[in-house]
Parts: C-alpha cells; structure tokens; sequence
C-alpha cells in the first residue's frame, strides 16, 4: 500500500491561484498566510497527474465527449462510498456546482418566483438567485447542542405558492454539519409536499468524518428522489477544482430534461477534456488516497481543536462533521467583524468573513485546515498572537 505525504509543503505562489495571489487584492496582505479559500494545499493525487499527463502527451486537444468509463466511475463511486444506486442516463454535466445551481434555477423557475436558502450557507448561493432575477427567502439555521439544524416551524412559515426550489448544502458549508436522515426525512416531506424541488449541493459528500454518514437527498424517499437534483464534484475532495468539471445527477427525466435545455441553451455541455480525464482517473483510483486523507484531515481537526482549547478558549469551536472547514465563533471579544478581521490580517493570517455566508454569520469567521499541518500550526499561532491582546 502506498504512503501519501500530505505533510508536504508545496509553494503555491506565482501559478495564479486565487488562495495565495489575490492575497494583495482582496485583503492587502499579500504575505498573510492563506487559510479562506476552499481548496486543500496537497498535492494532487499522481493517478489523477498520470492520467492527465498520458493524455497531454498526445498533443491534440481537440472536441472530446466523455466515454462510458466516465460515467462507469461516477456510477461505481456513489454507490461504493454512500450505497446508492444510479444509473447513467441520471447523469449530466456542468463547468462547477454553482453553474450548475444557477442553470437549474433558471430551468425550473420563472423571474420573480422565489428561492429558499437556509443561512449561514456558501454565498454563491445568493448571487445565482438574485442574479437570475428570483426572490431569495431565508430559513436561517438553529443553533442546537452545538451545531446548527434546520427550523421547520419557520419553513412552513415561508412558503408560498410562488416558493419554487430550496437550495440544500449538505455536507454544510461553512458549519460542516452531516445531515441526519431525521432532518432529511422532514425537510423532505416539506418539499415534496408543497412542490419544491430540492437542489442539493452535496460537493463536500466524500469529505465525511469518522462517525458520520453522508446521505444523498434522493436515497431518503423515493418521492423526493423524483423531486431532487445533486450536484458532486471531484474537485474539493481531490484538490481539482481549476478543471472546472461537475457532475450533476437527476433521477427524474422530465426535471433533466429541463436542465439540459438550459445547459446546451448556453452551450457548455462539452466539459473540459482534462476535467473528465481528472474525474474518472479520481473516482477509479481514489479510495485509499482518500482514506489517508480523512486520517490526516481527522488529525489536523483535532490539533486545532486542542489548541484553540488550551490557548484561544475565548473562540468557540463548531466541530465539523465533515469539509476541511471550520467554523470558528469569536463573538466572545465583543468586536465587529471589520475591526476583528483588520486584527487577523494585521497578524498575518486570511480568514473567510463569517458574514459574507448570509444571517447568522455574524461574529464568526471559516478557518481551512486543509493543509499541511505545519501550515495550520503556524497559521494558529499567529491567530493566538494577533488576539493576545484581547485577553
């Protein structure tokens, strides 16, 4: 069995990546130390390389569709890591999950029908709903135990005959909470009761903690897996996302065919030949590589938890369930976000904005442990630096 070394520092300066070049733009440190965007800092996998380079070497990158062994992988994976089962003809296509969110918002609502998000959630949820010309509703989130859940009193509050899809993030980014089959069961019957589709992005669906259980939105009924679409990636999971290649999968034909039209409406059905080619070669090859991971993930997490607890313990921890994402609460300080998000960069380290992820968000800001752990642990000490003034 291979060994992967994820304590590798790999510099990734200078390849104009969002995470550490824009560092200067958008928080006027371009030597903070990178925690915000989410993508890990490990290399990517070499059967995920090999492949890509076998085919670069052919040295014709001319139109290409996927072959049945892209889909095969797709097929095999859903079933293998969260026993379901689907078949091919579910299955299409999208450049990111976000295209995808906003194509099937376009294809299943009408300008002015409205849109419920369940905030504090991934904020590019909020542009392809308003940006599309529909009414964006909110259910924010309960705080309970610990972590938040979903408030069901309120969501059959909202709705309304013009209420058209609900967006779900699960796994939950920024909170990474693992939806139970409770919470989905409910929101489900919901839905499916009042006609709303669920959108499900389930991006961060492989990146699941020990203890928990991811479960695609259409294993939980058979009524609301014909009301239902789910959008994956390979790309958080194995570090790809520059490849800008999804894979949405709809069980129900005539929501798909919808989608569809709207997909070769602006002619982006085609995929980009070393997505698919990164795709397939991850989800053949990808089981161990991404059983390491999780150790190294699940070890980090715990790290960080033990010195937030012992040196910063005025800062709450939600502990993730899954995502290499942590939701950090800072509200103990009794600073606005503005001041406490000058003090961070000043100290030398880019964290998310808890409110840019919508209601609910304030006081809080996402930490991303995806890196090496000597990246995180320095990163942790210049949080502890920058706050020791406020103890």
């Amino acid at each position: 069995m291979k060994h992967y070394n994820f304590d590798e520092i790999i510099e990734r300066r200078g390849t104009d990546c969002v995470k550490y070049d824009m560092l200067d733009e958008v928080f006027g440190n371009s030597d903070a130390l990178p925690l915000w965007v989410a993508d890990t800092d490990f290399r990517v996998p070499d059967f995920i390389m090999d492949a890509l380079h076998q085919r670069m070497d052919h040295e014709i990158l001319a139109y290409s569709y996927r072959p049945n062994s892209y889909f095969e992988a797709i097929i095999n994976w859903v079933d293998r890591r969260h026993g379901w089962k689907i078949d091919k003809e579910m299955i299409t296509s999208s450049p990111g999950v976000v295209s995808a969110v906003t194509m099937l918002i376009m294809a299943l609502s009408e300008p002015g029908d409205k849109v419920i998000v369940q905030p504090p959630v991934y904020f590019p949820f909020f542009t392809s709903i308003k940006g599309s010309g529909r009414k964006m509703v909110e259910n924010p989130l309960m705080l309970k135990d610990g972590r938040y859940t979903f408030d069901f009193e309120n969501l059959r509050k909202i709705i309304d005959p013009q209420t058209k899809l609900l967006i779900l993030c699960s796994p939950h980014n920024p909170g990474g909470m693992v939806w139970t089959m409770e919470e989905l069961e409910e929101l489900s019957r919901i839905c499916t009761e009042n006609g709303i589709v669920i959108v499900s992005d389930e991006i961060h669906a492989d990146v699941v903690f020990s203890g928990n259980k991811h479960i695609p939105i259409p294993m939980v009924s058979e009524e609301i897996a014909m009301n239902s679409a789910v959008l994956m990636a390979a790309s958080k999971t194995f570090n790809v996302a520059g490849l800008s290649t999804a894979f949405v999968i709809i069980p129900n034909k005539k929501i798909r065919v919808k989608y569809e039209r709207v997909l070769h409406t602006v002619h982006i059905d085609g995929g980009n030949i070393f997505g698919n080619i990164a795709t397939e070669a991850a989800l053949h090859h990808g089981n161990e590589w991404l059983s390491q991971l999780m150790i190294y993930l699940e070890d980090n997490y715990n790290f960080l938890a033990a010195f937030f607890t012992a040196r910063i313990p005025k800062v709450k921890i939600m502990k993730p369930e899954a995502t290499f994402l942590v939701w950090l609460d800072f509200s103990a300080y009794h600073l606005t976000e503005k001041q406490l998000g000058k003090i961070l960069i000043e100290g030398g380290v880019a964290l998310n904005n808890g409110s840019r992820f919508g209601t609910g968000g304030e006081g809080y800001f996402r930490l991303n442990f995806g890196c090496p752990r000597a990246v995180l642990e320095e990163g942790l000490n210049k949080i502890e630096k920058a706050l020791n003034q406020f103890k």
